[in-house]
């Protein structure tokens, strides 16, 4: 797409009059996936609008790592809002660069900010790391997530299962896996939500199912 038809839908959004209008033209350029959106979509991220701000993370996911740094540079001057729709956009696109603010982020007030994270952190890509400093970072990731399987909400336990069968399963584990198991196992005799016990049992199966090059860091 040129960056004469990403000018004008840049200028939609601007020119937009009303909640859905706004929204449409959000999903349209968040659609070109071009690296000259991310300031408009980032900026979207700040208006009272969820609809628009969910379309705007799809975007800044879609494009991906170029939205990293102008996501963490503008990270603390945003209002709460703004700054929980940033932080599922960079757990969204998985660059270890924004480990830090995943690790706060799992502790958040916000369920969903919460929940956003623990996926995240299971799922970064821990080989654009310098190798002698994965392991810190997924022991840090590690601890985080073992931490929330016991969040009170449900989806949040749900989501940290989720991030804990992706660390377990990395090309890149550096770690123990067996912490991982241990948990599993625990949950399986202890977790009171039904979905959550099931996809702890789908997460197991997955990790048995890895090929030994890839789980030999689970027990």
């Amino acid at each position: 797409m040129t960056e004469d038809r990403v000018r004008e839908l840049i200028a939609d959004v601007d020119r937009a009059d009303s909640a859905d209008g706004v929204l449409d033209a959000v999903k349209a350029l968040s659609a070109a996936e071009s690296t000259d959106a991310i300031a408009k979509l980032i900026e979207v991220l700040g208006y009272n609008n969820p609809g628009a701000a969910v379309a705007a993370v799809d975007g800044l996911v879609a494009i991906g790592e170029p939205a990293v740094l102008p996501l963490l540079e503008q990270l603390d001057g945003y209002n709460y809002g703004a700054r929980a729709w940033a932080i599922r956009a960079l757990a969204g696109i998985g660059d270890p660069r924004g480990l830090e603010i995943l690790l706060t982020a799992a502790a958040d007030f916000s369920l969903s900010v919460r929940r956003a994270a623990a996926r995240g952190l299971g799922a970064l890509r821990w080989q654009e790391l310098e190798r002698g400093g994965i392991a810190d970072a997924q022991t840090r990731a590690l601890e985080t997530l073992l931490e929330t399987t016991e969040d009170p909400e449900w989806v949040v336990r749900y989501a940290a299962v989720v991030g804990l069968e992706a660390l377990a399963t990395a090309p890149t584990l550096s770690i123990s896996g067996l912490p991982i198991r241990q948990r599993f196992e625990e949950m399986i005799a202890t977790e009171v939500e039904p979905s959550v016990r099931a996809r702890v049992g789908l997460a197991i199966e997955r990790i048995e199912a890895v090929t030994p090059s890839q789980g030999a860091g689970v027990g």
